[in-house]
């Protein structure tokens, strides 16, 4: 993901691995850079510093949404599949293909607000769901927007609306067997 990044941005900077301090369970990769043009863009259309639990509404045109939605879809969503056997019982025929897409945010006017702007854009409405802590060391619910195979052939296809599309290959090889 840091590569592809770093190819969109068009950045010489150096990957570089973070070693284990104490806090982080394992190190992990990252990319380090200073625009400050690029920074105050990103202020503008409503991303800021420690944004988890505070994050709203975004100021994406309606032509970069489906690319925004990639983005979104690679960094705090997912996209899964699996085998439904449940109706074999009535009939050993009914087994059906399960596909669901999901976008999770820990800010509850994020998700709504990503709900709204995917109803104006494609009138699919999904479900908004809430995820209560259930361990002692979590804190806060994470929301999440949930869509159905109908609604997620749909955004699958408006998202990945080319081939060679900045994107996570894992997600896209999934999209990829129903789109």
């Amino acid at each position: 993901m840091l590569k592809t990044i770093k190819k969109c941005l068009n950045l010489s900077n150096k990957i570089t691995k973070t070693k284990n301090d104490g806090w982080a369970k394992k190190s992990y990769y990252r990319l380090q850079f200073s625009k400050v043009q690029f920074y105050r863009w990103l202020l503008k259309i409503g991303l800021f510093p420690n944004k988890t639990y505070t994050i709203g509404a975004l100021c994406i045109p309606d032509k970069y949404f489906p690319d925004f939605l990639r983005g979104h879809l690679d960094g705090d969503g997912s996209v899964w599949t699996y085998k439904d056997h449940w109706n074999t019982f009535k009939n050993p025929k009914y087994v059906y293909i399960r596909l669901w897409m999901r976008f999770r945010s820990a800010s509850k006017p994020h998700i709504l607000w990503l709900r709204k702007r995917i109803i104006q854009l494609l009138g699919i409405r999904g479900h908004v769901w809430e995820r209560k802590p259930k361990r002692s060391d979590q804190t806060t619910s994470v929301w999440e927007l949930k869509f159905a195979k109908k609604d997620s052939l749909r955004l699958l296809r408006w998202i990945y609306y080319r081939r060679n599309l900045p994107c996570l290959k894992r997600k896209k090889e999934i999209a990829e067997k129903f789109i």
